[in-house]
């Protein structure tokens, strides 16, 4: 796997914690958490995501590895492969929301985007750019070069 945040935890205990903070994102969608645990939380539930939008058998294998609870592998399948079959990725946010008052943790929500109750509404794609018709080099080449203005020539208003 790639690099990970310690989060101050050994490796089995890191990651079977971040593999319940998944699984509880995917059921219920909303989790108030620290911030640090917040950003790696975010990196995997978009992992799994992806694994739900590509439906073969291998993804699914992948995903119920990782995650815990068969309604947890079904809801990522079905409803969340659904609902962000357009997007090609940031399924998540991350809100920050206050300070929490026995250790001075900062605290922050992790959500999916487009769903109902969420925070924030989310922004709306932005458009692709218009297609430019196809040039061929040679006339692309002519075309962007810069020619000097033409010379004026110089008359002088004594000699008429």
């Amino acid at each position: 796997m790639t690099k990970f945040r310690k989060l101050n935890r050994p490796t089995g205990h890191r990651m079977s914690m971040l593999r319940t903070m998944v699984s509880q994102l995917v059921k219920h969608e909303r989790i108030e958490t620290t911030v640090a645990k917040a950003k790696e939380v975010r990196r995997l539930a978009d992992n799994m995501v992806q694994l739900g939008k590509e439906g073969t058998l291998c993804a699914a294998r992948r995903a119920g590895a990782f995650v815990r609870g068969d309604d947890v592998i079904h809801k990522i399948f079905t409803e969340l492969a659904y609902r962000y079959k357009d997007r090609a990725g940031g399924y998540t946010r991350m809100l920050r929301t206050r300070i929490r008052v026995g250790d001075a943790a900062p605290m922050a929500y992790i959500e999916f985007i487009d769903r109902e109750n969420e925070l924030r509404q989310a922004k709306p794609p932005t458009p692709p750019p218009p297609q430019r018709a196809a040039v061929d080099p040679w006339t692309r080449s002519r075309l962007t070069r810069q020619y000097a203005p033409p010379k004026e020539e110089k008359t002088s208003d004594s000699d008429s």
